[in-house]
Parts: C-alpha cells; sequence; structure tokens
C-alpha cells in the first residue's frame, strides 16, 4: 500500500534514503554497503519501512511538498475519504477533489501555515469524500524541514471529528471515574491485585489509594475475600455477569473490623491493540449498599414477625386449654428467631419448669411430661435475674464451643445453646415467671430489636397463662 507515489520527496519528509528506482535493498550510493555487508540479508529498505509505518497508523495521515503537492496518503486516509494514494498522490492540495472549491483556498492557506509555525497546529476542515460526502476532520499539521533546514513541506494527521470527540469522551470518562466518582472503582490485574484505586474506593478499603496498590486482596478483606475473587476469576474467564452482585465482606480497618455490603458490577479488560482479546484485567465498579441492605433486613424481620404474630393469634383463639393456646404462641414466635424455649412459672419462692421444646432435638414446645418440675437455677442466674428486675435479660458464651457447652451445662439449657434471651411474663401486675429463647452458637447474639418482639411474645403468653390459672383456681 504505497504510502508515497512521488519520487525525491522522502529525502525531504521522511528517513534519509534512496529515491531513485533502483530495486528494493539497493542504493545509489557507491559507498554504502549491499545487503549481507553491514546490513541483513532480506531486511526492507527505509522506504519499504515506511510506507508500512504509515498504512498501519490509527490515524490517516497525508503530506505535503513545500508547493503542496500530496506527497504521502495512507490507508486510513483512504478509508475515511475513499480516496487511494493513487488518486490522491500528485495532486496539489485538495481542491475541486477532497475540498470544495470554494473551501479550498482558505483550507490551503491553514494547512500550509503549518511549514512556518512552531509546534502544532490543530484545525477542523470539511472535506470530501470520492462519493460526494462531506465528512468533517480533525486536523494536526506540522511542519517538515529538510536537511539544510529549510522548511520542506507539511504533515497533516487527520480523523473524524466524532471519533476524536468519542476518544476524548472515553479518556474524559475514565479520568472522571478514577477521580470523582461517586462509587467505588478499582482496576485489578490478572494476579487479582489492585493496580488503579479511586478515592472512594480508597475510604471504603480503609487505606490510601497508593498503599493499596499491589497488595492481595486478603490483606484487606478478612472475610468474603473467596466470594470476592471467585467473582473476579469468572470475569477473566467467562466475562462480565449480566446483573449487579451484592458481597457480604467484612473488613479490617484501624479501628476493628467492619461488616459491609458492596453491590458490584464486573466488566473484563481487554487490550484493543491485539487481534485476539488479550485480558488485561478486571474493573470491579461497587457501592457500599450496607445501611440499605440492613434497613430492608430489617424490614422483612419485622414484616415476617407480624405475620407469625397474627398466625399465632388466630390460632390460640381457637384453643380451648389457656396453656395449649399458650404454647401455640410459642411455636409461632420460635420460627426464623430461636431455636429453643422454656417456660419458667413462680411456684412460692421458686421457678418450676412448666413448657419447653425438646432439648437434643427441634421440635414444638410441650408441657412438661409429668406436670412441672423444680428448675434448679443457681444465684444469679439469667431467668432469675429477669424475674427480680422485672426486665429482659440478654447473655452469651464466651468465644470457643467447648466454652460455651459447659456454660449452657452450667445454666440447665440445651448444651448447643449460646445465646439467651429472658423476658419476664408479668400480667396483671403480678410476675407470673419467666421465658427464656436460646439460639444456638451458628447464630447471631440476642440484639435490642430481639428484645422487643420478645417481650411482645412474652406479654401474650402471660396472658395466656394467666387465663389458664385463674380458670384452674376456679375448677378447684
Amino acid at each position: 500500500m504505497g504510502a508515497s507515489r512521488s519520487s525525491g520527496t522522502t529525502d525531504e519528509l521522511g528517513p534519509d534514503e534512496d529515491s531513485g528506482g533502483g530495486p528494493p535493498g539497493c542504493s545509489t550510493d557507491p559507498g554504502a554497503p549491499a545487503s549481507g555487508e553491514g546490513g541483513l540479508p532480506g531486511a526492507p529498505d527505509g522506504s519499504e519501512l515506511l510506507a508500512a509505518l504509515l498504512d498501519g497508523m490509527d490515524a490517516a495521515l497525508c503530506a505535503f511538498d513545500a508547493a503542496g503537492t500530496v506527497t504521502h496518503w495512507n490507508r486510513e486516509a483512504e478509508r475515511i475519504l475513499g480516496w487511494s494514494a493513487q488518486e490522491a498522490v500528485g495532486r496539489v492540495g485538495f481542491a475541486g477533489w477532497a475540498v470544495r472549491r470554494a473551501d479550498a483556498d482558505e483550507v490551503r492557506a491553514r494547512l500550509m501555515s503549518a511549514m512556518d509555525a512552531p509546534g502544532r497546529q490543530v484545525h477542523e476542515f470539511a472535506l470530501l469524500r470520492k462519493d460526494g460526502g462531506r465528512v468533517l476532520v480533525r486536523t494536526q499539521s506540522a511542519g517538515v524541514r529538510g536537511a539544510d533546514g529549510r522548511p520542506a513541506g507539511v504533515y497533516c494527521a487527520f480523523s473524524e471529528v466524532h471519533a476524536q470527540i468519542d476518544l476524548e469522551r472515553a479518556i474524559a470518562l475514565s479520568e472522571a471515574l478514577l477521580e470523582d466518582a461517586s462509587w467505588g472503582v478499582v482496576l485489578v490485574d490478572v494476579d487479582l491485585r489492585p493496580t488503579v484505586v479511586n478515592a472512594y474506593a480508597s475510604r471504603a478499603l480503609g487505606g490510601g489509594r497508593t498503599r493499596l496498590l499491589g497488595r492481595p486482596l486478603g490483606e484487606l478483606v478478612v472475610q468474603g475475600v473467596e466470594e470476592l475473587e471467585a467473582a473476579l476469576h469468572h470475569v477473566l474467564a467467562e466475562g462480565a455477569p449480566s446483573a449487579p452482585a451484592e458481597l457480604w465482606v467484612t473488613l479490617r480497618t484501624a479501628e476493628g473490623e467492619r461488616r459491609r455490603c458492596w453491590r458490584s458490577g464486573f466488566l473484563r479488560l481487554a487490550s484493543p491493540l491485539t487481534e485476539e482479546p488479550v485480558p488485561l484485567g478486571v474493573g470491579w465498579l461497587f457501592r457500599d449498599v450496607t445501611v440499605a441492605k440492613l434497613a430492608e433486613q430489617e424490614a422483612d424481620r419485622l414484616r415476617f414477625r407480624a405475620n407469625q404474630l397474627h398466625r399465632a393469634a388466630r390460632t390460640a383463639s381457637e384453643c380451648e386449654d389457656p396453656m395449649e393456646a399458650a404454647t401455640s404462641l410459642l411455636d409461632f414466635a420460635l420460627a426464623g428467631f430461636a431455636d429453643h424455649v422454656l417456660v419458667d412459672l413462680v411456684a412460692g419462692e421458686r421457678l418450676v419448669r412448666t413448657a419447653a421444646t425438646p432439648f437434643d432435638a427441634p421440635g414444638p414446645c410441650l408441657p412438661v411430661a409429668g406436670g412441672s418440675i423444680p428448675a434448679r437455677y443457681g444465684p444469679g442466674h439469667p431467668a432469675l435475674q429477669s424475674v427480680e428486675r422485672t426486665g429482659t435479660v440478654r447473655t452469651s458464651a464466651s468465644a470457643g464451643e467447648a466454652g460455651a457447652a459447659t456454660w449452657a451445662t452450667e445454666r440447665r439449657w440445651p448444651r448447643d445453646a449460646a445465646h439467651a434471651l429472658c423476658a419476664v411474663l408479668r400480667s396483671r401486675g403480678r410476675t407470673l415467671g419467666v421465658l427464656t429463647f436460646l439460639r444456638a452458637a451458628n447464630r447471631a447474639a440476642f440484639e435490642r430489636p430481639d428484645t422487643a418482639y420478645a417481650e411482645t411474645v412474652a406479654a401474650r403468653v402471660a396472658g395466656a397463662v394467666d387465663l389458664a390459672q385463674v380458670t384452674r383456681g376456679a375448677g378447684g
């Protein structure tokens, strides 16, 4: 694809080499070494190399000598305007073929003015395509000087304005994402190490932007790093997922560990300079949605618990025996809330176990077989504290499975219990007993919202127990 079609101009506009008509690889200079003597046998000469370089450029390029004659025209210029190198090289200026005659003088003057001006000049012109259509191009032109230092011509690189604008937008977008975006942007290499981190991401990850670079993700994320790395590996192998993913992670920070939820999107990055896509890494975009997710979870939990209480009330209203109504209420309350429940009622100076779920397996809350038995609680037991304070008591075992089993056994609870909530049973101004909810070690400890729910359940159970006692007393 001839980038130059005129002899005698390459000396001025390109490398210093033969412009005569000898065969490739031969020089008319008798003092120049022949092929194989100081050069590489079969290697292309300078003109062939120049032509290949020009035609391989992504930008359209043309050149003019000092008189304004087109001396070079590459393949991209042919693609944009439709004029081949054979048709373009040798023409004087653009008049009548690549520019309207009315605009030709102005375009020529502006282009050739670069020959005497320092640096590059940028212009926008409307050029004509071979099919008669017009295309707006942005040009960068600069002067070329000959071996004697005098102006020898002008080269002009141009591209379609919309393509240039698209490139500028892409660059501006990438800079904005990596600087001022309101979500985290992390570029990860194929080894899953951060290479670029924007300000939002550095704050979310708990470190400075430069300090995070090149560090394994496992040093930043305590829990959830396996899921994050699996997502990155999937993107490298299969491409970006079709929808954002929500990842829960625990971060190690100077203030301690924090649990966060990140809504994340992933993009596979590939080099645009190769025919086959070569992965450069992954673009990871995320936003911290922890507050919204926690609020959503709390709303779902409240909705479920309200529904359970509604179902429990309807079921209890159909029970003839008030104690059966109380245990039915507890069966509904246990769902999703606790693993075990114990009902201890006041009998004189002590508590007696009246109803409970099985200690060794999940099951419904049932009256104790053979009648109530004394609860052998030691001093300071949470159930006794609840009765004394006429309030709710929360407690949990220390870390470690063996310690949790001992802790539960000492308190006369099932061995798998690790978290407890004791709510007092009160009705008509009297303390009737205490309700104990227990959770296993694989569940979270009881929190303040759980306390409110347990107290609501306890109030309903206390009403049923009070009715049972009144009924029993009236029957006796």
